[in-house]
């Protein structure tokens, strides 16, 4: 494995293809669900009825389930630490497409903070500290960090300062966040993986 002398981890570990992703209208999915409960058929009988009655039954609480979720989402306890999804995320400065971007994020997995949420959309905070909105879509819930300071970051085979050095990691390198415990943080920067002081990372600890 590489030694003190071999160069740090540059930010194009953390870089992805850039792709578009568009945004699907909410609740298609459950009005198909309850669409073939609900057709109009030709004569009815008795028997028809109580096939309709029990199908149509078997479906509510799919039903609610589907009118359950929008309200749940927005229950969640704010601030919570969030990631980008896609390789490309515009932020706007309100919670509407007819809002103006004002940011467009070029990097997966780079974390943020969640401090508002509002359906369809969260506002978010940057590590720079900028807010603005995005689709709550192209966020993820997994956790990943940001490599901050101004010297290389030392990634190390164990949770200890004296312990085997197997990368730098530079300033602005982004990777993903496993479990942090006494000042030390699991991180993952493209399959490389190690420890490294968790105030080194910011997207690690209370939100």
């Amino acid at each position: 494995m590489p030694g003190d002398d071999d160069p740090g981890l540059a930010d194009g570990l953390a870089e992805r293809s850039f792709w578009h992703e568009s945004v699907a209208r909410t609740g298609a999915a459950c009005r198909s669900s309850t669409h073939g409960g609900l057709k109009r058929g030709g004569r009815a009988n008795y028997e028809g009825q109580v096939s309709n009655l029990s199908r149509l039954s078997s479906l509510l609480p799919v039903l609610a389930l589907c009118l359950a979720i929008p309200a749940a989402a927005q229950e969640r306890e704010v601030p919570y630490w969030a990631a980008m999804r896609a390789g490309e995320v515009n932020m706007r400065v309100g919670p509407s497409e007819d809002y103006p971007i004002e940011w467009v994020y070029k990097r997966q997995g780079l974390p943020v903070k969640v401090i508002r949420v509002l359906e369809g959309w969260r506002l978010i905070r940057d590590p720079d500290g900028a807010q603005g909105w995005v689709v709550a879509r192209l966020l993820t819930p997994e956790r990943g960090a940001l490599v901050i300071g101004k010297d290389l970051a030392a990634m190390r085979d164990a949770p200890a300062d004296d312990a085997k050095l197997k990368w730098k990691l530079e300033p602005g390198v982004v990777g993903k966040l496993g479990d942090c415990d006494a000042g030390w943080c699991e991180f993952d920067v493209g399959g490389h993986r190690g420890f490294v002081r968790q105030d080194r990372l910011w997207g690690s600890g209370e939100p």
